[in-house]
């Protein structure tokens, strides 16, 4: 912030758990599965829609921004869709994005959309780099480009926080975040946002093991004032395969302190459906949450880098909100 001091993170003292770890915890909580949906897409001929957003509200309807692609390329447009008997269709008159893999969120009131942008690597010849874009209006109509983030860095995003500040979350790579690490900073205004500050914003210490990785994909103010962050963690496997899953964890953003990550669903538990290569066939991208009132929250994902899908669980964010999983 402008004359004043960030947010310090300071770093956890709890060692990071690799997949497999948090995987066998997963596993052992038996956590129910209510209800799991395949969501169908129209108006794009043979193209896959994945990584896609949780609806959101605009113009007094719901809407999902969805990658879209061929099964065989990874070139591709961010659409936003609206469900119309059963089918999630593209808008009519809504602008279409050059990007892979939307987020959203809303600061200030206003709606604020972002994804990759990906551009031939000037270092490499023939391999691609990649940065995240934002747009911002007050209605998808009126998005307009406002901030190009720093080159190699996905997975940023931002929340409002309950004194009108901004959380950001950032995904560095390289010397600074290896695969990928998350770190956090505060910022009153977007006018602050840069992408000098994304790339000095420091690290949460201790969420990834190093040969790991993982982002944020969605955060979400809790009733208590802490920040419920949906995101994935990734690794590969011995045959070079690899394997993401859907986690949470949560961050005191007066602190600095966040806990560790906890799993929240795996790809078995969806539908069986395509797969864009047998080695993202255990990929699952959160998208967004919705939660509910009754104490469930649907999950909306991408699923092998070829789909879409709808999950119904235990609202994961209650236990912070409540206290119960404060470490």
């Amino acid at each position: 912030m402008q004359g004043e001091k960030r947010t310090v993170i300071v770093p956890g003292k709890r060692e990071a758990k690799p997949c497999r770890v948090l995987l066998q915890e997963y596993l052992a909580t038996g956590q129910p599965v209510f209800h799991t949906v395949k969501l169908k897409f129209g108006g794009v001929g043979n193209k896959d829609v994945y990584n896609i957003t949780a609806p959101f509200i605009d113009e007094g309807e719901p809407v999902i921004a969805g990658r879209v692609e061929d099964r065989d390329s990874e070139s591709s447009q961010v659409m936003f869709f609206v469900e119309r008997g059963g089918v999630w269709v593209p808008r009519d008159g809504a602008p279409t994005f050059e990007l892979q893999d939307p987020f959203y969120s809303r600061i200030h009131g206003e709606l604020i959309v972002g994804g990759v942008q990906t551009y031939p690597d000037p270092l490499v010849a023939g391999r691609m780099a990649w940065r995240t874009v934002f747009y911002r209006g007050e209605r998808i109509v009126d998005l307009r480009p406002f901030l190009v983030g720093p080159d190699g860095m996905k997975d940023i995003r931002l929340v409002e926080l309950a004194d009108g500040s901004i959380g950001v979350f950032t995904r560095p790579q390289g010397q600074k975040g290896g695969r990928g690490k998350i770190g956090f900073t505060r910022i009153k205004a977007l006018s602050e946002l840069s992408a000098e500050l994304i790339e000095q914003t420091p690290i949460l210490e201790n969420l990834f093991v190093d040969e790991e990785w993982g982002g944020a994909n969605e955060a979400h103010l809790l009733a208590n004032g802490l920040i419920g962050v949906l995101g994935h963690i990734a690794c590969f496997d011995e045959v070079g395969h690899r394997h993401y899953y859907p986690m949470v964890f949560a961050l005191n953003p007066e602190t600095g302190g966040y806990t560790g990550i906890r799993l929240i669903a795996v790809r078995a538990m969806f539908l069986p459906g395509a797969m864009k290569r047998p080695d993202v066939e255990d990929v699952v991208f959160s998208g967004g949450l919705i939660r509910k009132p009754d104490g469930t929250a649907d999950l909306y994902a991408g699923v092998s880098d070829a789909e879409a899908h709808r999950m119904t669980i235990p609202d994961p964010f209650l236990p912070y909100e409540r206290g119960e999983e404060w470490a």
